[in-house]
């Protein structure tokens, strides 16, 4: 009996143990998941509060997810976000229980994760990182195995994250620099009929600006463009603009810009939210269609350039201030965009006051939005400002960013495309001279009315192809997309066929093989005031290397150092080819440049001897 009753306790103790192992198991366990490829988006789905977009506690404001991602000593917190039924871009639906946190792994290796929830009013808004009330989340923590990118990766998936280095732009994949060339327009690209709760408030009709109609976007000729494979949602809906990027990547253009906010702007058919009154709510269905769009961009090797505003609604938001409500739409977009490698933030269109825009951010405010998505942004995107055309409101707007550390760089418009080489070459100067260098791209040619015809109105594009294409890029400047000025057929507001620019996208393209190919232009600088011709431009490594734009019927002389033995190749901007090698000799510290070829435009491209 002693021995029987012995053996029953010693049973319990083991079967109390097993349960205590078992319950310290169950509170331990952590979710190993599936290996995904270093830079490609990651997402995770939790389980959380049942609630609805339009609910009485705002899931926008009062729950706040983050989820710390670790691998060895790198350190991501990501903020997660509200994602309705987990389906919302095919479903359209605004009620669910699934919180989502979207991740780009920019290292190999096994990474873990812990989710943490909060509840509480404004919680969101909440820096305090246990401010408000937790919420217990199902397999909060986890591992996942992250591989190197490799041969089936496309894209910026691929080339890893855009980042700046100096004035140009660089990708962490291949440590490689890269030169952007792409569309200015339409600006409001995604006022398109295929995404949900998307129309246009009132038709614009302002002196100065594109008239935009009643229809907003369809996209209809690019319908061709999509490809069996591509992403749709809805039952096939998306197939135009997804077709769109398809052409613009096939044609060698590598980013578009476009407005997440254009509400009392030109176009007033793209917001965020669930109405264009409504600051605090967004639009999740919506939302997910845009991060279709822009996934399938980066593997098409198009970076988002996300433009947060414009500048007739720069004060719409805490009148300018980056207060509650901008930093609400601010990590959102960083929650829902941020983990695209090839993403650019602008702070917005034309900012500042203008006679056309007078109420504007000041300086202060400016400098705030900067710091603010610097800070909040895990992945150090790069963040720049759009400005005004004319030089005068570049020296007030810009001058007191100078030397800024959260500014990266300028998306450059000016008026007169004559002076688009001086223009670059001055602000990347006083960039250099203040210690922080701006990359500076050439976004917006003018005059505004012009901007880039179209190619039936002008089929060589002679002037922007000189001057704000070879021009910006031979002043040091780090690429170009292409304004479809307000008074042209397909312009910057209802552009619907971007063949309509064929021929730009194909110059672009030479325009950026050439240098990529043929340069190291992250190495060279300006030297105009070396040729004797002032309609020249010259680009150079010194010693090394010299390039020379020549319009068609013009010729320079050249100063060299060590002219004698050195070597001359011609190169045709407009159709692009293989260097032509010119046989003959250079030699003197002043050279005159032969004859082209033809008496077409020609790029000259001098090389020294080498030792």
């Amino acid at each position: 009996m002693v021995s029987n009753l012995k053996s029953f306790q010693a049973l319990r103790l083991i079967v109390l143990l097993c349960s205590a192992l078992a319950l310290l198991s169950c509170q331990i366990k952590t979710q190993t998941r599936d290996s995904v490829m270093q830079w490609h988006p990651f997402a995770i789905d939790f389980k959380g509060p049942d609630t609805a977009e339009n609910a009485s506690k705002n899931p926008f404001t009062h729950y706040r997810l983050w989820v710390k991602f670790t691998n060895g000593d790198t350190e991501k917190l990501v903020r997660g976000f509200y994602a309705a039924d987990g389906n919302a871009a095919n479903t359209g639906a605004t009620d669910g229980n699934i919180w989502r946190v979207r991740f780009s792994p920019p290292e190999p290796g096994l990474w873990q994760y812990k989710a943490t929830m909060y509840t509480g009013n404004d919680i969101a808004l909440n820096s305090e990182p246990y401010a408000g009330k937790p919420i217990e989340l199902e397999d909060a923590t986890g591992s996942f195995e992250v591989k190197p990118t490799d041969a089936t990766a496309q894209g910026f998936f691929s080339l890893g994250r855009l980042h700046t280095q100096g004035r140009y732009y660089k990708t962490s994949g291949n440590n490689q620099y890269w030169l952007k060339g792409g569309t200015n327009s339409p600006e409001n690209l995604l006022g398109y009929e295929d995404f949900d709760g998307t129309y246009r408030i009132t038709t614009q009709n302002r002196d100065g600006e594109a008239q935009s109609g009643l229809q907003i976007h369809r996209f209809a000729a690019h319908h061709q463009d999509w490809k069996s494979g591509d992403p749709t949602w809805q039952d096939g809906k998306g197939k135009s603009i997804i077709g769109m990027m398809n052409y613009l990547a096939g044609m060698g253009m590598n980013s578009a810009y476009f407005l997440t906010l254009n509400i009392n702007g030109d176009g007033k058919d793209v917001w965020p939210y669930t109405t264009p009154n409504t600051f605090d709510r967004f639009d999740v269905s919506k939302l997910e269609q845009w991060n279709i769009l822009l996934e399938h961009m980066q593997t098409k090797g198009i970076a988002a350039h996300i433009v947060i505003q414009e500048t007739e609604n720069e004060r719409l938001l805490d009148g300018g201030d980056t207060g509650p409500m901008r930093r609400l739409y601010f990590d959102e977009l960083i929650a829902r965009f941020g983990h695209l490698p090839g993403l650019i933030w602008n702070l917005g269109e034309e900012n500042g006051p203008a006679e056309f825009s007078p109420d504007a951010q000041t300086d202060a405010q400016r400098v705030a939005m900067a710091d603010y998505l610097k800070t909040s942004d895990p992945y150090d995107h790069p963040v720049i400002i759009h400005t005004h055309s004319v030089p005068e409101l570049k020296e007030t707007i810009l001058s007191p960013l100078l030397g800024l550390e959260s500014l990266d760089g300028l998306s450059f418009q000016v008026n007169h495309r004559e002076q688009v080489n001086a223009e670059v070459q001055k602000w990347l100067t006083k960039s250099d001279s203040a210690g922080k260098p701006w990359a500076i791209t050439m976004d917006e040619i003018g005059e505004w009315m012009e901007g880039a015809k179209t190619d039936d109105v002008d089929p060589t594009h002679d002037s922007l192809r000189r001057h704000a294409l070879w021009g910006s890029i031979m002043a040091g400047g780090a690429g170009v997309e292409w304004y479809f000025g307000a008074h042209q057929a397909h312009n910057d507001l209802t552009a619907e066929d971007l063949r309509s620019r064929h021929n730009l996208w194909s110059q672009t393209h030479v325009a950026l093989k050439f240098f990529s190919e043929h340069t190291r232009y992250w190495a060279m600088k300006p030297i105009n005031n070396q040729v004797s011709n002032e309609r020249v431009y010259a680009f150079a490594e010194p010693g090394q290397q010299y390039v020379i734009y020549l319009p068609a019927g013009e010729t320079t002389t050249l100063r060299l150092q060590d002219a004698d033995g050195n070597t001359l190749s011609w190169f045709d901007p407009v159709k692009g080819g293989a260097l032509k090698p010119w046989h003959g000799t250079l030699s003197g510290n002043t050279i005159t440049l032969p004859k082209p070829p033809s008496n077409n435009d020609w790029v000259a491209v001098i090389t020294t001897k080498s030792d």
